[in-house]
């Protein structure tokens, strides 16, 4: 009797040991959720913290434009963005942009460094006005010439910017260095053809535009002392991940406090950056539109298979069918490597190099699909092998250049890879609807994909192509969205703006990147210069 008590006990032990085991189990397992979803919280809160940090800068280089816009309608007299990119010829007659009495009309002046002598000897303030003015005539003189890279940064936007941080050109009233730079970049780009110079100035460009929007504030502009910090985490967790971003950000700012400065700009700085950055936007479109012309011929050639080619050639795969096949889609590699060459060798910010290759992608995805959809006899299956054969090609060069200059590049043609991967498929006839719009091509309309369908002919095998209930549900569709004007159209359009802001340039590019870079050494030898040494 004691003894089946006793086990009666033990069993009764077991279960509430068990039942305490589960019951930590499960509150274990609501803690570590609770803890997740609190680290999550705070991670969001810090996301939206830097979100509305970086909508506040842009809210300052908004109020920052409008300041030039109002400055510039006070102007006299007043000229648009055009043309001060036209860059007229300065006068000779111009010292540090003062004029003579009979020029009124020029705007420019000396630097601030002249004010100290204007009510002095008139000897003693032309000799300043002509060393000043030396001095802006050895920087352009140097600048002028390609002084290629130092740490991977141009040399020459990094040697200007010092110079004119030092000479207080930013902060003053009127000043002429502005309008030179502005002439000398658009005399240095004239040559529209050679793509190696104008990536040479895209990169100076565009490095320059970074300094300058970490360091120019308009005078009166939110934000001019400092930016705001975040907000501080009340939670533990916040504290903990708020220390390890401060330490990371104090060494940051300890390695680039010496390159940028900020200062309170302007009218003349201001303009200069808006100048400077309609600069980086045309060298931008000029090489991007140069290389769309080189392949414009290729691409038509890469669109139908030759008609001598055997159908046994077409079974070859992978490289060495590019190769048999014909040389227009190697061509088109290796203008794309070139290419990716230049950008490289001049060290073009890779944001800027992305956005290049991924409108180039999109331009091939264009005008293969195009001609795909408007030329019936490209929609045959052995037509679609070749494609297909030449796609891989693109793709294998994509790996090649990695996503740090690639980018999304190959999603850029996927309305080609669909339409060739549709041709190539076999037994088209035994394919339902939701098959091709689901998983065959997703990203094609309706009106896209009729009009292969109703297109397609097998010139290899002989087969069929859709069933007729799939065009007839096809058919219901198109009628149902005629209306729709968008819809209607099954061609598709090249993208020709510019799809970078100057806050992704920013962001792309850090400060630190420039703590070790050295300004020009033939102005080192100068004794003018010296300030370039600290």
């Amino acid at each position: 009797m004691k003894m089946i008590n006793l086990r009666t006990l033990v069993s009764s032990l077991e279960k509430k040991i068990d039942d305490t085991e589960k019951k930590y189990d499960e509150t274990n397992k609501i803690s570590e959720e609770r803890l997740k979803k609190a680290m999550d919280a705070e991670s969001k809160i810090d996301d939206l913290n830097m979100a509305m940090l970086r909508l506040q800068e842009k809210i300052s280089n908004m109020e920052t434009d409008e300041k030039v816009q109002r400055q510039a309608l006070l102007s006299t007299p007043v000229r648009s963005m055009s043309e001060h990119l036209s860059i007229p010829i300065v006068p000779k007659n111009l010292e540090n942009g003062y004029h003579e009495a009979e020029e009124p009309k020029e705007p420019q002046s000396a630097p601030p460094a002249l004010k100290d002598y204007g009510n002095g000897d008139p000897k003693l303030r032309k000799s300043s006005a002509e060393k000043q003015q030396e001095n802006v005539d050895a920087l352009i003189d140097c600048v002028a010439k390609n002084l290629g890279y130092c740490e991977g940064k141009p040399v020459a936007a990094f040697t200007i910017y010092k110079c004119l941080l030092h000479w207080k050109s930013f902060e003053a009233e009127k000043t002429s260095v502005f309008d030179r730079l502005i002439q000398l970049i658009g005399s240095a780009i004239e040559n529209e053809e050679d793509n190696d110079n104008l990536a040479y100035w895209l990169s100076n460009t565009s490095s320059l535009l970074f300094l300058l929007q970490r360091s120019l504030k308009a005078a009166g502009a939110p934000g001019t002392v400092s930016r705001k910090k975040p907000p501080q985490p009340t939670s533990l967790f916040g504290r903990m991940a708020q220390g390890l971003r401060s330490a990371s950000f104090a060494n940051m700012h300890v390695e680039a406090t010496d390159v940028v400065r900020q200062v309170e700009a302007k009218y003349p700085a201001l303009l200069f950056k808006q100048q400077l950055t309609a600069y980086v936007e045309k060298i931008y479109g000029i090489i991007r539109d140069n290389i769309k012309k080189e392949l414009s011929s290729l691409i038509s050639l890469c669109i139908q298979a030759p008609r001598t080619m055997k159908a046994s050639m077409l079974r070859i795969s992978g490289r060495s069918s590019g190769q048999t096949q014909s040389n227009h889609w190697q061509k088109i590699i290796e203008n794309l490597d070139i290419l990716l060459k230049i950008l490289q060798d001049n060290h073009v910010p890779p944001v800027l190099a992305q956005k290049i290759f991924t409108q180039i992608f999109s331009y091939i995805n264009v005008q293969l699909f195009n001609s795909l959809l408007l030329r019936r006899e490209c929609c045959s299956f052995s037509n679609g092998e070749y494609v297909k054969a030449g796609l891989a090609e693109l793709e294998l060069w994509c790996a090649k250049a990695t996503s740090e200059y690639a980018a999304s590049s190959w999603d850029e043609i996927r309305h080609i890879r669909q339409a060739v991967g549709f041709l190539v498929i076999f037994q088209k006839f035994r394919i339902s609807y939701d098959e091709i719009v689901h998983d065959l091509c997703p990203i094609l309309s309706v009106q896209q994909l009729y009009r292969i369908c109703t297109q397609y002919w097998d010139d290899k095998y002989n087969t069929q192509s859709v069933s007729s209930d799939v065009l007839s549900n096809m058919r219901v569709l198109m009628t149902e969205d005629s209306n729709n004007a968008e819809s209607s159209s099954f061609l598709l359009d090249d993208n020709s703006s510019i799809p970078f802001s100057v806050e992704d340039i920013t962001n792309a590019i850090q400060e630190k990147d420039f703590s070790d870079v050295k300004p020009a050494e033939e102005l080192l030898e100068n004794p003018a210069f010296q300030f370039l040494q600290d």
